[in-house]
């Protein structure tokens, strides 16, 4: 027997253990426009969303999802035929779970970015959020500012009114809301940055000041930009993912999410105009984000990246894999302990033990299939950098740190498949310099566009040089 194809004509005939909607899709109408809805916002503000209209609320929060990649537009192609529903599937070591989530009401993913801004533009839309990597942001690695050299900000700073970059795309949303006198929007990003809201705020007040000296005031007297921590482990969707629907769960779905069941949301209470009630489904509000922030960004995702760095050159292909390496355990529970935490606020409300634990046994999750190629691939350097910088500041020692920026620079220059590399602007520029380089990394080292103020460091060279200069740095290391 057929499986159903998951759409809103099928919603009546859901198999046993797939949860359906208690709303319907079609009374919702989008308050949110989300840049970037890959399969992480499907799994978190998207569920979020969801959770709430599931309570009887939020009906007029629905999310537009616009997409500025080719990505997004399979995103888009998968979803269509859908109605936009897709199942989230949570799964863990002690078993799994399925529900059809609709608080997505469209997904635009075009060349021109003309219909998104036309999308934005509609009163109802209160939100712009974003996931788009930090390379979105088309920050300057040193001064963490606009990267006024970035070819996409040169292109947009010609032509402001046709932009491709999110940060121009953002301005010329706000340029047209002060223009024709409405409210506002909240610019909410959901990017694992260190000060997200701050981040992104300078970056749109340094582009708007470039081409509208009054249009930056308006922004930064009306918008809003508030700062956020979230947490999922979300891999990406596989193939074998799709093709395992109709007979685990019943159903045909081209982009379903898998994704772990913890989930943490913290948000900045500071919006322009409105927010939805998160706060009723789990989210905590707080006028303080950083010590949480801080703690996730070190002791989660720094540690993941160390994590799939080193499990990379050991043969690994799977985190949890990896995890399960008593080597690869020892090492991450040091580097937690030992370099990570003390870079923490003494006073920060959480056990730490207790979170340290939970995430070695969310590493281990085997069901989720997590692979190492995707954080290595994504995960931005600077999470090892920035703890980094603090350890040196205090006169601390930096030997883990320092190995697992060693593991990411020879990895780089083993990996044969260019879009396994790196996804960041000079990917392939950096990749050349790592291959070239063998155990001399001084070249790769010596970029201030990736290491900025690290790269004259003497401490730091020295402890990732005396790693690179190891044959065989994972192994021997362990």
């Amino acid at each position: 027997m057929t499986s159903p194809r998951l759409c809103r004509a099928t919603l009546d005939r859901l198999p046993d253990g797939v949860a359906g909607l208690t709303y319907n899709p079609s009374q919702i109408t989008a308050g949110i426009v989300h840049l970037g809805p890959g399969a992480f916002h499907r799994a978190h503000m998207a569920r979020y969303v969801h959770a709430l209209m599931s309570d009887g609320q939020a009906m007029d929060w629905g999310i537009v999802g616009a997409g500025l990649t080719p990505f997004d537009t399979g995103v888009r192609h998968a979803l269509s035929p859908q109605d936009w529903l897709y199942t989230l599937v949570e799964r863990d070591d002690d078993g799994a779970t399925a529900q059809v989530v609709g608080s997505i009401v469209d997904l635009v993913a075009p060349d021109d970015t003309a219909v998104i801004l036309e999308v934005i533009d509609k009163a109802a839309v209160r939100i712009v959020s974003l996931t788009v990597s930090e390379n979105g942001y088309c920050l300057d690695a040193n001064t963490r500012r606009l990267d006024r050299a970035n070819p996409l900000v040169v292109t947009d700073l010609a032509g402001p009114r046709h932009p491709r970059s999110v940060i121009g795309l953002l301005v010329e949303a706000f340029r047209r809301r002060r223009d024709t006198g409405r409210p506002a929007f909240t610019a909410l990003s959901c990017d694992n940055l260190p000060g997200n809201g701050s981040l992104l705020r300078a970056a749109v007040l340094d582009f708007a000041g470039l081409v509208d000296a009054d249009l930056a005031d308006w922004i930064a007297e009306h918008a809003r930009f508030p700062a956020t921590m979230v947490d999922r482990i979300t891999p990406v969707t596989r193939p074998e993912d799709v093709a395992a629907m109709p007979g685990t769960w019943g159903l045909a779905d081209a982009w379903p999410v898998i994704c772990e069941p913890y989930s943490q949301w913290v948000i900045e209470d500071d919006f322009a105009d409105g927010r939805p009630n998160w706060e009723d489904v789990g989210v905590q509000f707080t006028a303080d984000v950083e010590p949480f922030e801080r703690m996730k960004l070190r002791l989660l995702n720094a540690s993941h990246l160390a994590l799939a760095s080193l499990g990379w050159l050991m043969g690994y292909r799977m985190v949890a894999e990896a995890m399960r390496d008593p080597r690869l355990a020892r090492y991450i529970r040091a580097l937690m302990q030992q370099e990570l935490s003390p870079t923490l606020a003494a006073d920060l409300p959480v056990d730490l033990t207790a979170y340290q634990d939970r995430l070695v046994q969310r590493f281990s999750n085997r069901t989720l299939r997590d692979t190492v190629e995707r954080i290595n691939t994504d995960a931005s350097i600077n999470l090892l950098l920035d703890p980094i910088r603090d350890r040196l500041a205090a006169g601390r020692p930096i030997r883990r740190l320092s190995l697992a920026v060693a593991a990411w620079i020879h990895r780089l220059a083993l990996v044969d498949d260019d879009a396994l590399a790196l996804r960041h602007p000079l990917a392939d520029e950096l990749r050349s310099l790592a291959k070239a380089g063998g155990v001399d990394q001084s070249q790769l080292l010596a970029r201030t566009d990736v290491f900025g103020d690290l790269s004259t460091n003497a401490a730091f060279l020295a402890a990732v040089t005396r790693w690179l200069s190891r044959k065989g740095v994972a192994g021997q290391a362990l």
